[in-house]
């Protein structure tokens, strides 16, 4: 007997159980989950005005700017029809705050305030080419005693630095009398330039000099944060048609947790039957089975976790799909060396031809699914995706389990000649 190639099959197990417990450990919570599954908030807006496909386009690009800059890293959205977006923000700690950035969507626009109050707009977002946060730590302004400072820089394009050089130089000319604190004390903003987002002004920076190279810095905020929000405003500019929010909707976290239970139950029981059913039928090979199912479930969650895959419960349903077609590519495997065992060939020549004869219908039937797991992620959208991305994951690690590792065990376990008695693997009599 050579023990040497059974010491490696049952290193191999321990190193997949291993692997196992280190991927429910610690992966688990790299492993993002759906609106569905972690709670959060759903919004749809629709365009008030017709709108193009381009505007929509459009329309979803902005806004993913505005809800990334918030720190939301898994938001979804789909278009609905012709004219709405449906977007979900899964896990997020202030919804109001996120439903209140989405709510801002229409005019972005730079003004001067007159006598009366009335205001003039000299720019529209369209000029402004970016704008972004600074930071500019005490240490690198000696002999300043007001400590860090957080402030917001802005750069137009060609045209707008223009007409930007030209409107701060004449309030300045015009009203040198003006300053900073008049705004306060009296009210006159004559020389503040007022910006405006869906009417409404979220910012009004005094105008201290003239500002020829277009470049322009809004200063006085007290965090980062702060400064952040207006840049983030800006930075995303204003949508090319009006939006508003028709339906918005918090969903708990209980239905998640409940979703999830559920699903880990459903699933575990159904991988215990699924384990007894190979052992009882194809015997060992059925315990190399049941080691493949392991190293599936470690491989598939942790290729999720380091792609930052979102599991939804469609998604958890291509998982289970996969872990069938996982099965169904051993029983295949094994069907085909019982086939062989019965013609009367040797353990090793069985196992030999059986993987090959197999090897053909697996290609064939894991990349007709994979055709159609394309096609869902091409033409699908929000969770749809999700379903399809896992179902491709499912279907290719459960191709390199089937034919590698299951391969590899059956071999070595052969080679070994521990066990040689073709019952063990589902046939009938005593091996040649």
């Amino acid at each position: 007997m050579k023990s040497g190639k059974l010491i490696a099959v049952i290193v191999v197990m321990l190193a997949t159980l291993a692997g196992a417990y280190f991927s429910l450990a610690y992966l688990g919570d790299y492993l993002k989950l759906g609106l569905d599954l972690k709670g959060g908030v759903q919004v749809r807006v629709q365009a008030t005005v017709e709108a193009t496909a381009d505007d929509m386009e459009r329309v979803m690009s902005i806004m993913d700017l505005r809800i990334n800059g918030l720190g939301i890293t898994e938001p979804t959205m789909q278009r609905e029809g012709s004219n709405r977006i449906l977007i979900e923000l899964p896990g997020i700690q202030d919804p109001e705050e996120a439903i209140a950035m989405i709510g801002q969507t229409a005019y972005l626009a730079f003004g001067i305030v007159d006598e009366e109050g009335n205001a003039t707009i000299i720019l529209d977002g369209s000029s402004l080419d970016n704008a972004e946060e600074v930071h500019v730590p005490a240490s690198t302004q000696p002999g300043s005693m007001q400590g860090d400072e957080y402030l917001v820089r802005l750069d137009f394009n060609n045209a707008g630095r223009q007409i930007f050089a030209d409107t701060t130089q004449r309030l300045v000319d015009t009203y040198p009398q003006l300053t900073i604190n008049d705004a306060a004390l009296t009210g006159d903003y004559r020389r503040n330039i007022a910006i405006f987002l869906d009417d409404n002004i979220i910012s009004f920076p005094y105008v201290s000099t003239a500002i020829p190279t277009g470049e322009a810095v809004i200063t006085g905020y007290s965090s980062l944060a702060e400064a952040r929000q207006l840049a983030l405003l800006l930075k995303s500019g204003a949508l090319p048609v009006p939006v508003e929010i028709v339906e918005k909707r918090t969903i708990g976290p209980t239905l998640g947790e409940d979703s999830i239970q559920k699903s880990q139950t459903a699933g575990l029981i159904g991988l215990c039957l699924v384990v007894l059913f190979v052992i009882v039928v194809y015997r060992l090979p059925g315990v190399i089975a049941a080691f493949s199912l392991v190293m599936y479930s470690m491989l598939l969650f942790s290729v999720m976790a380091l792609i930052n895959a979102t599991l939804t419960l469609p998604g958890i349903l291509g998982v289970v799909l996969s872990i069938a077609m996982c099965v169904d590519s051993n029983i295949i495997i094994y069907e085909r060396i019982k086939d062989e065992l019965a013609s009367g060939k040797t353990l090793r020549s069985a196992i030999n031809s059986g993987f090959s004869r197999a090897l053909r219908t697996i290609i064939d039937s894991n990349v007709t699914t994979l055709i159609a797991a394309a096609v869902l992620f091409w033409r699908g959208t929000g969770s749809i995706k999700g379903f399809a991305v896992t179902l491709s994951l499912g279907i290719l690690i459960s191709m390199f389990t089937a034919i590698v590792y299951t391969n590899f065990c059956l071999k070595q376990l052969a080679e070994s000649g521990a066990f040689q008695n073709p019952v063990l693997y589902g046939g009938k009599g005593a091996s040649k």
